[in-house]
């Protein structure tokens, strides 16, 4: 069941990754019209309505892109009946067309089907397709029909698919959507506190990859949160909009830079020169762009007591900034580049107080992370035996996407072992025959870390450039 959930967490990723576009011309057209949003100045406007344009597709972009993170070969047949699938079932259940088959008046008809265009729907439509994909895209009807064989099969199945389970979820889907939007207004009168909570587990789902999952309820429009699409849009309530997005600013940006450092410092002399390069890169990208795991998985094993009080920061942080009402939102992450876009859209309120909880959560950081593993002797990047000085060596200098691919497949036990090669936005996420054979040792000297969630599965993580990697190997 993780495993398929993790599956299900990497393909969300794929749709995400339009989100950065979204921002990008939203944030430059509130910025052209601060008061107006658009009013006063049609290139605001014209740019406003572009990235609102994804916002508002969002359902659609989750069944097409799980569609096509699902299937095992990625292929655009499996994204087409994702889409198929995602309009058989919302045209069928739709508030009118439901009206028009109990043969009543819209009005009376349940809000459930109103809102029948929702990334639950969407995520629902993109794992049917995916799944029917991989069980009959190589199928070979009679030579009368066999037009339609293989893959221009999987979409007339998806079709089929979803009018068969359209009269069952007449009945789930009320349901399903009340106990969704209950479980968000619960969460939403918790408040701060639901936000601490919120960035508590976001962080400590990470080694088992389920935090995409956990993401997509509260940053989109799954549970009636919906975070990320209000911020973005401006739809929201000023100083509460963004509550689960504005803390991981202060962490990203500055807390985690500054664990950088002090790792740096607690490393031995003879190896702080490529410690340095380690987590100067690493540092550096997490303030500019958000992305953490590179960072994250530098102490994550090593040192699991430093990883739990990271955990814990972060989620006081993001109570912190949720209940002094500081908000700020992203498109891809909590990073320097997203706050300068967001920092001027509508939702922002006291943005500029991030900045200043950032500095006082770089010093938290900085102090406890040096005191913990002075304490407790812990075993951060420089502080290992000195047979780890030549895998330090590799990490930091080896840019060759082929080189290190190479060295991962043979680590991974080479075409004898490894079954499939995918990726999420930093990992490598492979299925093989046993993981017992893999040499973590040799794939620690070109990545950030490997885990191995089950007998048959791996992760290996590599950074932003991981589909390069990816596809290095694939070749092999």
């Amino acid at each position: 069941m993780m495993k398929y959930l993790q599956r299900i967490g990497k393909s969300l990723m794929l749709p995400v990754a339009v989100l950065p576009a979204a921002a990008i011309l939203l944030g430059i057209g509130y910025r052209l019209d601060p008061v107006g949003w658009g009013a006063n100045s049609p290139l605001a406007a014209f740019l406003i309505k572009s990235g609102a344009s994804i916002l508002d597709n969002m359902a659609i972009l989750f069944a097409v892109g799980i569609a096509i993170g699902m299937s095992k070969e990625r292929d655009g047949s499996s994204a087409l009946a994702g889409l198929v699938g995602f309009l058989v079932i919302t045209t069928l259940l739709s508030k009118d067309s439901v009206a028009v088959m109990m043969k009543v008046n819209p009005e009376e008809v349940s809000r459930a089907f109103g809102k029948i265009n929702n990334p639950f729907i969407g995520i629902l439509s993109g794992i049917i397709a995916g799944e029917i994909y991989n069980r009959f895209h190589k199928t070979e009807l009679p030579m009368a029909f066999a037009f339609f064989s293989g893959k221009r099969l999987v979409p007339i199945l998806t079709a089929t698919t979803m009018l068969i389970l359209s009269p069952v979820l007449f009945f789930v889907w009320p349901v399903i959507f009340e106990a969704l939007v209950g479980f968000g207004e619960s969460f939403l009168k918790l408040g701060a506190v639901g936000a601490g909570v919120f960035g508590f587990f976001n962080r400590l789902l990470i080694p088992l990859g389920l935090h995409h999952a956990l993401n997509a309820v509260f940053w989109f429009d799954v549970a009636g949160i919906n975070d990320i699409g209000n911020f973005l849009g401006g739809t929201g309530v000023k100083g509460t909009t963004g509550m689960y997005q504005a803390g991981f600013f202060p962490i990203m940006m500055f807390g985690l830079p500054a664990a950088a450092f002090a790792m740096y410092q607690a490393a031995k002399p003879e190896k702080k020169k490529q410690i340095a390069s380690l987590m100067l890169a690493a540092g550096v990208t997490s303030f500019v762009t958000g992305v953490t795991e590179p960072l994250e998985f530098a102490f994550m094993f090593v040192a699991p007591v430093l990883y739990f009080v990271h955990a814990v920061l972060t989620g006081i942080s993001l109570f912190i900034s949720a209940l002094f009402h500081w908000t700020a939102g992203f498109g891809f992450s909590a990073g320097l580049i997203d706050f300068t876009l967001t920092s001027g859209m509508p939702m922002a309120n006291n943005s500029f107080m991030l900045l200043v909880q950032g500095l006082v959560f770089g010093a938290i950081y900085y102090l406890l992370f040096k005191v913990l593993i002075a304490k407790f002797n812990l075993m951060t990047p420089g502080r290992e035996e000195d047979d780890n000085k030549q895998e330090m060596e590799i990490r930091s200098s080896n840019n060759n996407h082929a080189e290190v691919a190479k060295i991962i497949y043979d680590a991974l036990g080479g075409k004898e072992n490894v079954v499939s090669i995918d990726n999420c936005a930093t990992r490598l996420r492979l299925e093989v025959k046993d993981t017992s054979v893999i040499e973590d040792k040799k794939i620690k000297q070109v990545s950030a870390g490997i885990i191995k969630p089950s007998k048959t599965s791996a992760q290996v993580v590599i950074g932003p450039l991981v589909e390069f990697v990816a596809e290095e190997m694939k070749k092999f």
